[in-house]
């Protein structure tokens, strides 16, 4: 057991027993390390993030990292958002749902596993997929500091800003994104450096 992934589990005010049944769930596969990342018990395989506990206003989840690789037969696991490339949850509203889907769950976990032991990697978006807002590829163009070191920084920080910007869905905020981050970009830093 992970002394920061117990305290989690004692102090959690929501789902707090949920969360103790998918831990003892996740322990019964006896390859699996607890650790915690993301402020959340995370379960991984010789130092690699396999599956993580995390709860929310409305439901509670597990989260397999590299769920866009499974098959999931049951029909069962969730993409975030359409951003998220390569995670994918399981959803529960309440704890009978777990223990209905118990046999289910030890499946999907043992699979994950076998992802990771497989050594199977997910190919992510290139830097070039993502679109440069205008406001973005103005301030490149007209800022040679701005432009060499943006193209400086690494590939998931590029992405970062990237996606960050294009999120806004009116120029003005696009163009207040921008200027605030500027001097971050300019000092090589990522969004959240």
């Amino acid at each position: 057991m992970n002394l920061q992934a117990e305290q989690f589990f004692e102090k959690a005010k929501k789902w707090k027993e949920e969360f103790y049944l998918l831990r003892e769930i996740i322990s019964e596969n006896d390859v699996l390390e607890e650790d915690y990342k993301w402020m959340h018990p995370c379960y991984t395989l010789d130092g690699k993030n396999v599956v993580l506990i995390h709860g929310f206003k409305e439901y509670f989840a597990l989260l397999f990292h590299k769920g866009a690789l499974m098959k999931d037969s049951e029909h069962i696991l969730i993409q975030q958002t359409e951003n998220v490339q390569s995670a994918r949850q399981i959803r529960f509203k309440n704890i009978e749902e777990v223990e209905k889907q118990r046999t289910i769950i030890k499946k999907y976990i043992e699979e994950a596993v076998a992802i990771e032991k497989s050594g199977q990697k997910i190919e992510l978006k290139k830097v070039s997929e993502y679109p440069v807002p205008i406001e973005f590829q103005r301030a490149l163009d007209e800022d040679v500091a701005l432009s060499q070191s943006f193209y400086a920084l690494s590939p998931g920080r590029q992405k970062g800003y990237l996606f960050y910007f294009n999120q806004a869905k009116q120029s003005k905020t696009r163009e207040t994104r921008i200027e605030k981050h500027y001097q971050n970009i300019l000092d090589g830093k990522g969004m959240d450096d």
